[in-house]
């Protein structure tokens, strides 16, 4: 039997790491407190009716040459390395690819966020992502920022879901014909009730009905910062199937989920492997 795919779709931000990247050391070296850039950031959304998103990438731009900081994309990496994850997250991945291969099942884990893929690159569990979408800039020929590349918003989001659906992972002239042509659900490379996406809040909302209304399951954590009661709404308005602490531990409430997803994809995978002998 050929072995089913469970992606594994996460979001990044008060999901695996405690705190918003950007408080990691970046918003520290341009003399600023965390709750002085994000105002910033939303006036200038309100005001000037922005994508929340390129505001707070034009923020950082702004900022870092206001106190003459250069950004290059390996200071983006280096940040990467400070920042602090939720308890289990750094040995998750492994365990569930172990489990998921104990049961006959392929794992691949995808990150979809709106924070800055460099930083997520410069992380220590980069490595065990398939693919990483996330905003990006552009860089010169000093490889200094020159201009943003990509910006994520929670609702465009939903478009690397279908990326991953379809297995058009790469983003080149010929991906938007590709992804947007008819393919049969029969064949699409990870078929939606194979997905999980683990997300924190309202901004993961899109994906999570997405997934949801397609067969897969969705997952909200939730900690001491979020709170449960945000979860629970989630839960209690059916745009999550699941909430759990941001606790990643071995047998935690989420890895237990999973555990339970996974062997429920296996099951009615080898299930279909017998519908074209009954129908003969």
């Amino acid at each position: 039997m050929k072995k089913p795919i469970v992606a594994l779709m996460y979001d990044f931000d008060k999901t695996l790491c405690t705190r918003d990247m950007q408080e990691y050391g970046f918003i520290s070296k341009i003399n600023m407190k965390a709750s002085e850039f994000w105002q910033e950031v939303k006036e200038l959304t309100d005001n000037e009716e922005m994508d929340n998103i390129l505001a707070y990438m034009y923020k950082m731009v702004d900022k870092a040459r206001e106190n003459k900081i250069s950004i290059k994309k390996d200071d983006f990496k280096e940040l990467g390395k400070d920042v602090e994850f939720f308890s289990g997250v750094e040995s998750w991945f492994d365990r569930i690819n172990k489990y998921g291969n104990s049961k006959g099942v392929r794992i691949e884990h995808y990150i979809v966020s709106s924070g800055i893929k460099e930083i997520i690159e410069g992380t220590s569990i980069a490595k065990y992502f398939k693919k990483i979408y996330a905003c990006e800039f552009m860089y010169d020929y000093t490889d200094s920022i020159k201009w943003p590349k990509f910006a994520i918003n929670y609702t465009a989001k939903t478009q690397f879901l279908f990326r991953i659906n379809k297995g058009v992972l790469k983003i080149d002239s010929s991906s938007a014909e590709k992804l947007n042509n008819f393919t049969p659900e029969n064949q699409r490379r990870i078929p939606f009730r194979n997905m999980i996406y683990i997300g924190d809040g309202l901004t993961d909302v899109p994906c999570m009905k997405l997934v949801n209304s397609n067969g897969g399951k969705s997952i909200a954590v939730y900690n001491e910062e979020n709170g449960k009661n945000s979860a629970e709404l989630l839960l209690k308005h059916k745009r999550v199937n699941f909430i759990a602490p941001a606790d990643y531990e071995i047998n935690s409430e989420i890895e237990q989920i999973v555990k339970a997803i996974i062997k429920k994809v296996q099951a009615v995978s080898e299930l279909d492997e017998y519908i074209p002998k009954l129908n003969n």
